[in-house]
């Protein structure tokens, strides 16, 4: 089981230095990182994602993946009703991946204007020794546990499914 998880920090310089303790975490292997990227918004909102090869391969997922979840999250307030019916369409396939508007929403609030925070893909983790590396920077955490189907259909939605030769 996978989980998607968001840490919502007070600055750049303070998600930049959990990245540093994320590496660490991986290296001891008490987190296994599928993904991971961190985004800084600025004053009007506006996400700049900044993906670190240095956590996981480069592009594990790929760029579509992180851009059409940050989108959802972060640019679904100010699109207006024009594509409403495109965003029913993805949602419905959201619906399948077992992470709703509502968890959305939490994430995109975890990471507010002006703030910086980690989109985390996790493989596996030990959860005590992960949370008690998070409780001393003061994060807002988000969560959402992802079965491999799950997985798997929120890959779909974003259309990064890998396809393997038989």
């Amino acid at each position: 089981m996978s989980e998607l998880m968001v840490l919502g920090f007070e600055n750049e310089a303070a998600a930049e230095d959990f990245g540093a303790t994320l590496s660490q975490l991986q290296k001891d292997m008490i987190v296994q990182l599928q993904d991971a990227a961190m985004v800084v918004r600025d004053e009007d909102g506006k996400p700049h994602v900044k993906h670190d090869t240095r956590l996981v391969g480069a592009g594990a997922l790929g760029g579509a993946f992180w851009g059409m979840l940050f989108g959802l999250i972060f640019l679904m307030p100010f699109l207006g009703l024009a594509i409403g019916a495109g965003l029913g369409a993805l949602f419905g396939k959201l619906g399948k991946t077992g992470i709703d508007k509502q968890v959305l929403e939490q994430m995109g609030d975890a990471v507010p204007p002006g703030k910086a925070g980690w989109f985390l893909l996790i493989g596996q983790m030990t959860e005590d020794k992960f949370l008690t590396a998070v409780q001393g920077t003061n994060a807002r955490l988000v969560r959402s546990n992802l079965s491999h189907e799950q997985e798997e259909e929120l890959k779909k939605a974003f259309g990064t499914e890998k396809h393997t030769a038989d």
